[in-house]
């Protein structure tokens, strides 16, 4: 009766039934995972409310890229980080998630392959195999810092992959992609005829520069690049669902890939209209609620570096974004870390094999999560690993 997409299984995992049990229990619960900046805490301007007082919302004029206004104000926050982008290069969405599925819509037949980073956030493979699309991975390694496997990538590439997919800085691993390896993958890309696909949802939140950090591929002029970014991260405003598309490359492809993305996106109408209106006036304020998440994941970040200092943990590192991802003993799994700290600790983490991870054993948790929550859970996470 069902589609075959659906193969996974729908039972929770044993984290997931853990954490129900716990809020049943009721009490303290140190969440070390929230990622929602709606709820972390922060002080949202009340006059992002006034940006919705247009009376164009009462009207219904629909444009494939989105209203020119809208994109104006993407072009400006592109121009505002040194970067030229005209309005027509960009397209409108409702997230990025919807701008995955445009892509894989335009770049791939039922069957083709992507090539995502490992580790990752999960959600490519349930976004990929909605388009009929196959996930192949490829590898990031870790030597005192994160690096792309070019040769592990290269392995990865079959006769059918149509796109490779960077994250930029990767989630969770907060890491970058760097003018060399962009200079590696144009070349590999070139005479393959695949799209580069890149998703810049945390590229403004760094921890410290970086010359050789490649922010975003919206300069890109060979071959055929995608930007991605939207109003979830850059503004913490998950809830206004608006992200773009930044097409980029040699004119002759972004051309075709603008009609066809127009044709895409006419077909299904998506973006709302209120939060276009609004588009320019919470990009502004947006600024307001980033320049908090800034200060609070630096706090966080430097808290986690002081005080893993002298512990079994140790700290991996990371240039940008909302996460850390902690090593632990290999005196248990991650999911037996993970478990164990919520039934003993009240202190909840997620365990490295949720990203992807090739080998334990590592948590990631989240540097947005309030700081005295943050200390605490971190403090006891300490003592447990102290005590193993």
């Amino acid at each position: 009766m069902f589609s075959s997409r659906f193969r996974w299984d729908f039972q929770p995992n044993r984290l997931t039934r853990a954490l129900e049990e716990k809020r049943r229990e009721g009490g303290e619960l140190l969440d070390l995972t929230e990622s929602n900046p709606t709820r972390a805490g922060l002080s949202y301007p009340p006059e992002i409310l006034d940006a919705f007082r247009d009376e164009r919302l009462l009207r219904y004029e629909p444009s494939p890229a989105g209203m020119r206004e809208a994109r104006e104000a993407v072009a400006r926050y592109y121009f505002d980080r040194g970067c030229t982008v005209e309005p027509e290069r960009i397209l409108l969405t409702a997230s990025t998630s919807e701008a995955y599925a445009y892509l894989f819509k335009l770049l791939t037949d039922p069957g083709d392959q992507v090539l995502v980073p490992r580790p990752s956030y999960p959600l490519f493979e349930f976004l990929a195999t909605m388009e009929s699309v196959e996930v192949r991975s490829y590898p990031l390694r870790y030597l005192a810092h994160w690096e792309i496997d070019i040769e592990g990538l290269i392995d990865g590439l079959t006769d059918r992959t149509r796109a490779i997919i960077l994250v930029n800085p990767n989630n969770p691993t907060g890491s970058y992609v760097k003018r060399a390896e962009l200079v590696e993958l144009t070349r590999i890309c070139a005479g393959r005829e695949i799209a580069l696909i890149s998703d810049e949802v945390f590229a403004d939140y760094a921890f410290g520069a970086d010359a050789e950090r490649v922010v975003t591929l919206a300069r890109q002029t060979d071959g055929l690049a995608f930007s991605m970014s939207g109003l979830s991260k850059i503004a913490g405003l998950p809830q206004m669902k608006l992200g773009w598309i930044v097409t980029a490359g040699a004119a002759h492809h972004r051309q075709q890939a603008k009609e066809r993305l127009e044709w895409i996106a006419d077909t299904y109408l998506s973006v709302g209209t209120p939060v276009q209106c609004a588009a320019t006036g919470l990009l502004t304020l947006g600024a307001i609620v980033q320049q908090q998440i800034r200060e609070r994941t630096a706090w966080n970040l430097q808290f986690a570096r002081e005080a893993l200092a002298a512990s079994p943990v140790s700290l991996l590192d990371v240039e940008g974004g909302w996460c850390a991802t902690l090593q632990v003993p290999r005196l248990r799994t991650e999911e037996e870390w993970a478990l164990e700290l919520l039934r003993s600790c009240n202190v909840l983490v997620q365990p490295g094999f949720f990203y992807d991870f090739e080998s334990e054993a590592f948590l990631v948790t989240s540097l947005l999560t309030t700081p005295a929550v943050f200390a605490e859970g971190l403090k006891r996470l300490i003592r447990m690993a102290n005590c193993t």
